[in-house]
């Protein structure tokens, strides 16, 4: 869809709910057919790390992830529509409106989960922290294009490519109460690094960077993730926060690969990452 001009213009045209719908169907029914590659990988590694499946329950589950990706590339046109209380239900509220209103700088960190790009634009609609978002843009440049457009209305100032390390670092220390937010889960070397799921595998990619700044500016680590519960419609999940004053760099990596980890497990069939890595290779094994 994203490098479709008319597909995605389409999408801005339909009301939201029902466009949402036509990116579910056109993925599980005609992009699943074309990336068989991908599918078996989910397949293999969704055996792993939920055994006690039947092979119907994770059919169903593969199914329904094919379309939680093709909704979240038609709500890519919509975000604007879906950022608000009608959509988007965040568990706990009070809490979590307390911990955005909080002091100093933040680290909002998850996985793509659910729909990501809804999730990054919601955290810009809930605050009046300066946010600042790390991207890596797809390999593929009319893709690219298509999303840096599709971002701009909703998800504010975002860096990735040389210096971006730097702009994080002016944007942490120089802007009161910023916003950093973090995908985890991206893929190095033909596979994803966070979770780990019992893998030994070290701190590294964007986890290695977020430790790093926290130690270096203060910042608090926010682990959240936005979960499907039906049609365009959401659940906001969050952690208490975890201050790298109180706690080590071992404490904190083991608790946002717990909480996340688990989240992408439980929600296997929102994961998009799930087809991004080969748990079966040496050092990958699942514990």
């Amino acid at each position: 869809m994203l490098s479709n001009p008319f597909l995605f213009a389409l999408m801005r045209h339909l009301p939201a709910g029902p466009a949402s719908w036509l990116g579910g169907w056109l993925s599980a029914n005609v992009a699943r057919r074309t990336m068989k590659l991908r599918d078996a990988r989910a397949r293999t590694n969704l055996a792993i790390l939920r055994p006690n499946l039947s092979e119907a329950e994770r059919e169903a589950i593969l199914t329904r992830r094919w379309v939680n990706i093709g909704r979240t590339m038609a709500e890519l046109a919509n975000i604007d529509r879906l950022v608000n209380d009608a959509h988007v239900t965040v568990i706990d509220k009070e809490g979590y409106q307390q911990v955005l209103d909080g002091p100093g700088p933040m680290i909002a960190f998850t996985c793509h989960l659910g729909n990501w790009d809804l999730l990054a634009a919601h955290i810009k609609w809930s605050t009046d922290r300066p946010g600042l978002g790390v991207y890596e843009d797809p390999e593929d440049p009319k893709i690219a294009a298509q999303l840096k457009k599709a971002r701009s209305s909703y998800m504010g100032e975002a860096i990735g490519g040389e210096g971006a390390a730097r702009g994080v670092l002016k944007h942490l220390t120089q802007k009161d109460r910023a916003t950093l937010y973090i995908l985890a889960d991206e893929r190095r070397d033909r596979q994803v690094w966070f979770p780990t799921f019992g893998r030994p595998l070290e701190p590294s990619g964007n986890l290695s960077i977020a430790l790093r700044l926290a130690r270096k500016v203060g910042a608090q680590f926010l682990p959240f993730y936005l979960v499907r519960t039906s049609g365009p419609h959401f659940a906001l999940h969050w952690h208490p926060p975890l201050d790298p004053r109180h706690m080590t760099d071992a404490d904190i990596v083991a608790t946002l690969d717990r909480y996340l980890g688990d989240a992408c497990i439980a929600h296997a069939d929102q994961w998009l990452a799930l087809h991004d890595m080969d748990l079966t290779m040496p050092g990958h094994d699942v514990t």
